[in-house]
């Protein structure tokens, strides 16, 4: 049996996806399962049991089909949640919980960091333990983050083998349920379809151009094959970056969502909103040469290809992956 957590969110379901595509049915879902548009995510999809997460530390204490890994993506992501408790119940206490139980019963764990942990980038963009306790995260959800992969770097004992997955901005189908946290490709599709336009929140500052703000935008098609070669290939255990090694601008990817429309571009600007604004990151860009090292050598879809794919094939129809 394998484990996905957040499985009827956005990458936990696609994992759901892409484990049924390798051949992978009898697998565990966790979530808390409320969210009526969250779990239009599972259908079509195949899994054995289900669980909520509230209930799932003491389905793990109980007698049960061998575990092979657990995909841990489940978490508050919400980059503008201030109340601390939260993510210390859901990013913090809960991943420790199951970090604890799988090096007690020598299972892999593959669980979700974040870019945000690297803050504005003082440090760079590089995925080594040692820089991880000078990072400065510019909120509470990357703090959360970046306090769990200190904490995991720090046991004596931990999983046979565990990556701690530093996604950076992902991108692509099931997310309808985000809201606000939707990809800007989300938010552009659905702008245009309503006003035939597109905002871009203006820069706030001097050495970048509206619209020139950038950020490594990984396709969750690409997310999910690399989390699946990690099962299989069981690398060296550590943090790794998950992007595609190559910033774009939130220009380009306004632009290209129109492209894949088939539309010509009418892209205007507005404030970034207040409540953001201080902790909003201008660039990112993953040093992804760890995983290639670790013998990852596929592809990543490049901007122009993924947006195609997930507009078309997705967005303009609502469906899901």
């Amino acid at each position: 049996m394998i484990v996905v957590t957040g499985a009827a969110g956005f990458i936990g379901s696609c994992m759901v996806r892409k484990l049924n595509d390798e051949g992978h049915t009898d697998i565990l879902i966790v979530d808390e399962f409320s969210h009526e548009e969250k779990n239009r995510n599972l259908e079509g999809k195949q899994y054995s049991e289900s669980v909520h997460r509230d209930d799932f530390p003491a389905w793990l204490r109980q007698e049960h089909q061998p575990v092979k890994a657990i995909f841990h993506i489940g978490a508050r992501t919400d980059t503008t949640e201030k109340d601390w408790n939260i993510f210390q119940k859901l990013n913090l206490d809960y991943s420790k919980t199951l970090w604890e139980w799988c090096a007690a019963n020598n299972i892999p764990l593959i669980y979700a960091s974040s870019a945000a942990t690297y803050g504005r980038g003082e440090c760079g963009y590089d995925d080594r333990h040692d820089i991880v306790g000078r990072l400065h995260p510019l909120n509470p959800y990357g703090e959360s983050k970046n306090r769990f992969d200190q904490w995991a770097l720090q046991q004596p004992t931990a999983p046979p083998s565990w990556y701690g997955l530093k996604f950076f901005n992902v991108y692509g189908p099931n997310e309808y349920h985000k809201g606000r946290m939707a990809s800007v490709i989300f938010h552009t599709v659905r702008q245009i379809k309503a006003t035939g336009g597109m905002k871009l929140f203006r820069s706030h500052r001097p050495d970048y151009e509206d619209g020139q703000q950038s950020r490594d935008f990984v396709y969750v098609k690409d997310v999910v094959e690399v989390m699946y070669w990690l099962f299989r290939r069981l690398p060296e255990s550590g943090l790794y970056n998950l992007g595609t090694g190559k910033a774009r601008s939130f220009l380009d990817l306004a632009t290209n969502t129109f492209r894949a429309m088939g539309l010509a571009p009418n892209i205007s600007f507005i404030d970034t909103p207040e409540d953001i604004r201080d902790t909003y990151q201008y660039f990112t860009e993953a040093n992804m040469s760890k995983l290639r090292k670790a013998g990852y050598e596929k592809e990543f879809y490049s901007l122009e290809e993924g947006i195609e794919d997930y507009v078309k094939n997705y967005l303009m129809e609502e469906k899901a992956y």
